[in-house]
């Protein structure tokens, strides 16, 4: 990707598109967003804690870049090669709330790819027309090679079971806005921390700000991959593997939970053999939860929380959601300016 760097051009200054001759308006970085103009967004480690801290700031006052429209005369490209609802729409809307416009491509066979196109082209036809590139694909590494192709902006929508970046921003965010920061709070981690990539993507978040410790709580196979254990040694931040999360609950500020990864597990015997071995109830809430702990969960949920948590003041997944698109928002903006 190529990356415009500097912000000496006024905003008032024009110059010429290359293809059609017709003058357009330079972008400038939107204030407090500057390091993140043009730039791809592929992991969450590529982002320092000040970065995110930045980021976090927009998001507080996306009202004001809503009025402000820094995305018209801009389009970007949503190209979904799997299966997304949550994702692809709060992109969709972060785009427009901006006054931005989309191109959507969902699943291979909507797109040229199914007639034998290969991905390289696919992305340099996205990349012609598009300011900026979104995509999501069931192979990890697809979002970087996609990025040493185009020359707009590309940020990851979820790669295999590797990186889920902006949603590892959202929660962050969330843990922002509703416990007042990350520091200093006893996180646990819930579920798939082995196929999930948004659980991977949260737990490599966290090693940019300093909980006091992080609970790696799932069955034996799901367990975290090497990579990001290393990851963990490498910044010193303290965690312990454990099985049950009951055993844990009254330390937890914050329970981030999420699925077995059914379409990423290899083995379908293997699948049978842990679906359902974690759900949390509201029974084993009450008595054990800190009052004030928080429930989060990327969604789709499927059984791994009971409905009877949606109602109590535990849940945050919802809140969770919402939030998201005004970080995308921010995301957004930083990067188109």
């Amino acid at each position: 990707m190529l990356v415009e760097t500097g912000n000496s051009s006024p905003s008032h200054l024009f110059t010429p598109d290359l293809l059609t001759g017709v003058t357009c308006r330079v972008a400038v970085p939107v204030p407090g967003l500057e390091a993140f103009r043009g730039r791809d967004v592929i992991s969450i480690l590529d982002f320092t804690r000040s970065d995110l801290e930045s980021l976090f700031e927009a998001a507080d006052s996306v009202d004001k870049l809503t009025s402000q429209a820094p995305l018209k005369g801009k389009i970007v490209a949503l190209a979904f090669f799997e299966p997304s609802t949550r994702t692809r729409l709060s992109f969709e809307s972060a785009v427009k709330r901006l006054g931005g416009d989309t191109l959507v491509v969902s699943g291979e066979d909507a797109i040229s790819v199914a007639k034998g196109e290969n991905l390289a082209d696919t992305v340099r036809m996205l990349d012609s027309y598009s300011d900026a590139i979104v995509i999501r694909h069931r192979y990890e590494g697809v979002a970087l090679y996609a990025a040493e192709i185009a020359e707009s902006p590309v940020v990851n929508g979820g790669d295999g079971r590797q990186h889920h970046p902006t949603q590892a921003m959202l929660d962050l965010y969330t843990i922002r806005t509703l416990k007042g920061g990350v520091d200093g709070l006893v996180v646990g981690v819930l579920g798939d921390l082995r196929y999930g990539r948004a659980a991977s993507s949260f737990i490599l978040g966290l090693t940019r700000f300093k909980p006091a410790k992080v609970y790696l709580i799932s069955p034996p196979p799901l367990r975290v991959r090497e990579e990001v254990l290393m990851q963990l040694d490498k910044t010193g931040l303290g965690y312990e593997e454990v099985e049950d999360y009951r055993g844990v609950l009254p330390e937890l500020d914050v329970l981030y939970v999420t699925r077995i990864q059914r379409e990423r597990i290899p083995d379908p015997g293997e699948y049978e053999r842990i679906k359902g071995s974690y759900r949390v109830t509201l029974r084993d809430l009450h008595g054990r939860a800190k009052p004030g702990l928080k429930i989060l969960h990327p969604l789709p949920r499927v059984d791994e929380i009971s409905f009877d948590v949606d109602n109590s003041p535990y849940q945050a997944y919802f809140i969770q959601a919402r939030l998201g698109v005004r970080v995308r928002m921010a995301l957004l903006a930083g990067i188109l300016g």
